[in-house]
């Protein structure tokens, strides 16, 4: 028996990389899968239906069950016809996983609107959709859970996608609300930042000898090593997990800590501009956080 005998999956963005090592995997612990996917290129243009086909083919010939579809999570009533895709098919659903995304990368004092809302849109607004109407079957039922694709960029800081690391930080945000929301109706949500050589991966520029080496190293680690973790949190055996932050790197696991405060001062006579400078400046300063990258975070290589 797999972990997710007689559950019913719904995994966005499925056609490619971290997206379809999930539903490949999902589909072989026993998941009925909807592989959704509108077979865009990188920046969110276009788009034909072979990639989704070809998973749900690849799941078909392995003796699984899936679905494709090629709804947009990017406008609300598309994104409902996903979710009822899964109730039609395979007659109810268990599990979101929100992978589909959009890469429009450039430096903030360029960014234009069109490159801001195409992104936000996909990832966030995307993200927000279907798990919006996902919610309505799984508060009925008493039972569902959602994972959603965060990143790095959002945690922790990137160069050039202000558009992308606002969304991923905002679907952590989107996430714990309703972990909390949710919670009374058995109905869990948390994250993951994937890692993996995926076409968004691809697109970094390598310019420099530190930027070659640096995509040399992610190329050892496959996408689908994203699926186990994504499986586990579907499952039954993560009953207890709820508004984490969780972060794959190849063979290696972690849990990211979350805001909290880490340093308070008080001044009994209130808080003026200068007294700021002068008492709580030095006070927060040794506690502040480096404008880190992910590059700078975890430097060494992938093990």
């Amino acid at each position: 028996m797999g972990m997710m005998d007689g559950k019913v999956v719904i995994v966005t963005g499925a056609g490619r990389g971290v997206g379809r090592g999930v539903a490949l995997l999902m589909a072989a612990e026993g998941a009925q899968v909807v592989v959704n996917d509108i077979g865009a290129a990188l920046d969110g243009s276009g788009g034909e239906q072979t990639p989704a086909q070809e998973v749900v083919r690849e799941i078909e010939a392995a003796g699984g069950e899936a679905v494709a579809n090629y709804d947009s999570v990017s406008e609300w009533a598309s994104a409902e016809k996903i979710v009822q895709c899964a109730l039609d098919t395979f007659g109810r659903i268990d599990a979101v996983v929100n992978n589909a995304g959009i890469l429009r990368d450039v430096i903030f004092h360029k960014m234009t609107e069109a490159d801001w809302d195409a992104v936000v849109n996909v990832m966030l607004k995307g993200t927000f959709n279907v798990s919006r109407h996902a919610a309505n079957h799984f508060r009925k039922q008493e039972s569902g859970a959602f994972v959603h694709m965060t990143s790095t960029a959002g945690l922790i800081g990137a160069i050039g996608q202000a558009n992308y690391a606002a969304a991923k930080l905002g679907i952590v945000g989107l996430s714990n609300t309703i972990a909390r929301d949710m919670e009374k109706y058995r109905i869990r949500s948390n994250c993951i930042a994937p890692s993996g050589w995926t076409r968004m991966i691809a697109s970094i520029p390598t310019d420099t000898p530190a930027q070659q080496k640096r995509v040399a190293q992610r190329m050892s680690v496959k996408p689908e090593m994203n699926a186990p973790l994504t499986v586990f949190l579907c499952s039954d055996a993560a009953s207890g997990v709820s508004g984490q932050v969780f972060y794959v790197r190849k063979n290696e696991l972690f849990l990211f800590s979350q805001h909290r405060p880490i340093k308070g001062v008080h001044n009994s006579e209130g808080w003026t501009p200068a007294s700021i400078a002068e008492i709580a400046l030095p006070s927060f300063k040794p506690c502040f956080t480096p404008l880190d990258r992910t590059v700078t975070v975890f430097p060494y290589d992938a093990i």
